[in-house]
């Protein structure tokens, strides 16, 4: 799979080493596009399954700059690694069936999910990057910043 990603510069080769260590873990991302190709729409780019970094928006429920506005945040497969609500609420109907954070079965969309522990956190972690599922309250699994 090939894609583009435009992310700050500071942070611009260690991305780089990220995704080759990604590829080389065999971990799949399902489609990865810059996120002008939806018009910089996030909900229609999550919609799509689409991984993305940069993308001028503010924080979600919030007034100030979101990292991805600076280039230092990456969503991953944001389908099967879905933001969830303190309450429980996940926005997108597709992922419904990623609420529970367990691998099921050896198929492209289970590789896919996220779980603490897995080999794609810990590649994220090596570089200093800190991931949304660790987070209190909300989790927002497809969400790696640094």
């Amino acid at each position: 799979m090939t894609g583009e990603l435009i992310v700050h510069k500071d942070v611009s080769h260690e991305v780089t080493q990220i995704f080759e260590s990604l590829y080389e873990a065999d971990y799949p991302i399902h489609k990865m596009q810059l996120v002008s190709h939806y018009k910089g729409n996030d909900w229609q780019s999550i919609e799509a399954d689409n991984t993305s970094a940069f993308n001028c928006r503010p924080a979600t429920g919030s007034k100030k700059w979101s990292k991805h506005a600076y280039g230092k945040a990456i969503d991953i497969n944001p389908i099967e690694n879905p933001y969830i609500s303190r309450k429980g609420y996940i926005s997108h109907k597709e992922s419904l069936v990623y609420k529970k954070r367990i691998h099921k079965k050896s198929h492209y969309a289970d590789k896919a999910v996220l779980v603490k522990g897995d080999q794609a956190i810990q590649i994220f972690k090596k570089y200093g990057w800190k991931w949304g599922g660790d987070w209190s309250g909300v989790k927002d699994y497809q969400h790696f910043s640094k």
